[in-house]
């Protein structure tokens, strides 16, 4: 746990310094309450990615010094993630980033770490045997769009205080578990100290929202975990890849879901934003049912509110995926139980019949 003490307590020190000086970076404030997705009523700095990413740059510089070892591997997927921290942190402060260019920056991220640290997908386990994929044709692309696509989708659910932070750090200590399960000391050094930073962070995002994660912070993160679930599954054969599947499904299948609505329900383009996630509605239909809708004090409590809902919802694959990290037919199970679960509560809430035990009630 050493590396995720100094981890948080470096981000939390890094992240109060920023909150503190808001005013020295105020270009990467975000002072617009009219978008589709927004639910603040101030001026809040949005780039609570940079206090991340230098934490957990400074965590591995000293666990390099106490374990040499882990220098080639940490070091060069850091070195990765800057590209995708790039796009995201620029993006934070001019809002000139257009997603399409993000996302290209987190694809040559993905290929690098495909080409130096061999973050590949090589085979998918089934039931009643492993499918090897030989084809560089195949393997290239598919790691790479699976990659890009984890990162984008940490991104797409950072919607409220404390949602993609706590659902991140989730499955980062998951990885870290199974990493120590096998063996593989450099997935696990690797995820406490990106979990460490976020938790740092989230001492001032949640419930308060003093700073947001930013697109920097969210597409650093996002990649970090795909590539050491895919590093941690192709390491160790021992490990199902439908483990890596089912922890990491609510915000690929956010992703996918909200692609295919945008598309072929709403017949838009899927890279625009809208204000109906999951998260959302939750948001809009559930919980200001307990609070109210208008003033500031009630919208803060609203956005503080809707994050448990899907932290409870993550954990529904989390958990399973932690305890059956070597089971392929029951990760598989547990894949198709989410996916059904999901498409079930959206559509309950989306026609206003939201299950009796979504709603709090106002004594909470």
């Amino acid at each position: 746990m050493f590396s995720f003490i100094v981890s948080f307590f470096a981000s939390a020190l890094l992240t109060l310094l920023v909150v503190k000086h808001s005013k020295l970076h105020s270009p990467a404030l975000d002072d617009n309450f009219d978008g589709v997705q927004k639910v603040h009523l101030h001026a809040v700095p949005r780039i609570g990615g940079l206090p991340i990413f230098f934490a957990v740059v400074l965590t591995a510089c000293i666990s390099v010094w106490r374990v040499p070892d882990l220098g080639f591997w940490l070091m060069t997927l850091l070195g990765c993630s800057a590209i995708a921290f790039a796009g995201g942190i620029v993006e934070d402060y001019t809002g000139n980033v257009r997603p399409s260019r993000r996302l290209i920056l987190t694809m040559v991220a993905a290929l690098l770490g495909y080409l130096v640290v061999r973050a590949q997908i090589v085979r998918l386990d089934m039931p009643f045997g492993t499918w090897h994929l030989d084809s560089p044709w195949l393997v290239l692309p598919l790691t790479v769009l699976a990659v890009a696509g984890i990162a984008n989708a940490v991104n797409i659910i950072d919607g409220f205080n404390g949602l993609a932070s706590v659902v991140t750090i989730f499955m980062l200590f998951s990885l870290a578990y199974v990493g120590w399960q096998v063996g593989d000391m450099f997935v696990l050094v690797s995820a406490l100290t990106v979990a460490g930073a976020t938790a740092g962070f989230l001492i001032w995002n949640y419930p308060a929202g003093l700073i947001f994660l930013g697109d920097g912070g969210a597409y650093f993160i996002g990649f970090m975990l795909g590539e050491l679930a895919l590093l941690l599954v192709m390491r160790n054969p021992q490990v199902s890849t439908w483990y890596a599947i089912l922890l990491l499904i609510y915000p690929a299948f956010e992703t996918i879901f909200s692609a295919y609505r945008r598309m072929f329900v709403r017949g838009k383009s899927p890279t625009m934003p809208d204000g109906i996630h999951l998260h959302s509605l939750i948001f809009r239909r559930i919980v200001q049912w307990t609070v109210g809708r208008k003033e500031a004090r009630a919208l803060m409590k609203r956005n503080a509110r809707t994050s448990p809902y899907l932290w409870l919802f993550s954990l529904t694959a989390v958990i399973p995926a932690t305890v059956f990290w070597r089971n392929t037919g029951i990760l598989i199970f547990f894949c198709l139980l989410f996916i059904i679960s999901y498409v079930w509560l959206y559509a309950r809430i989306v026609r206003f019949k939201s299950p009796r035990w979504l709603i709090w009630h106002k004594k909470h």
